[in-house]
């Protein structure tokens, strides 16, 4: 087998869509949109408030995963503030943190902004970064290509 044929295989087929978790957060099997065309992922935030622990920046927020209409609160440290430039073409200061990211069997710590996805479908798009890091290779044809994880309690 080629080098080349070797790091194809090790990539991880998936969807357009998919079921994601950020277990840190308590955000488990969340319906994502796997965006090549963003650089970031980003998670729906909504009454993101910044305040310190132990003389570090964190936030708190409320994310509504859209599976269950459940709205989960939700803490993690400020990993650094980000322009980042929105669907509409503007930039904005953004809050990202650094939380594990699950798709399949798969896991890998990646940046996530924080940003209000009220009118967006998917309450977390998975951008370029964290695809090259987890190695995953899309197929625009194809959605739910992850089995759901059935070692979780529903």
């Amino acid at each position: 087998m080629t080098k080349a044929n070797l790091r194809q295989a090790e990539k991880l087929h998936v969807g357009w869509r998919e079921r994601v978790s950020l277990a840190d957060l308590g955000l488990v099997e969340i319906n994502a949109k796997i965006d090549t065309g963003a650089r970031t992922t980003a998670l729906h935030a909504s009454n993101i408030r910044r305040f310190e622990r132990d003389g570090a920046p964190w936030v708190e927020f409320l994310s509504d995963h859209g599976r269950t209409g459940q709205t989960d609160l939700c803490t993690a440290p400020v990993h650094h503030l980000r322009k980042i430039t929105n669907t509409s073409g503007k930039p904005e200061q953004r809050f990202i943190i650094a939380t594990p990211l699950q798709i399949g069997a798969r896991t890998q710590l990646v940046e996530v902004s924080l940003a209000d996805r009220t009118e967006m479908s998917y309450p977390i798009i998975i951008g370029r970064t964290a695809l090259r890091q987890l190695r995953l290779l899309v197929d625009p044809s194809r959605s739910w290509l992850m089995p759901p994880d059935k070692t979780r309690n529903p």
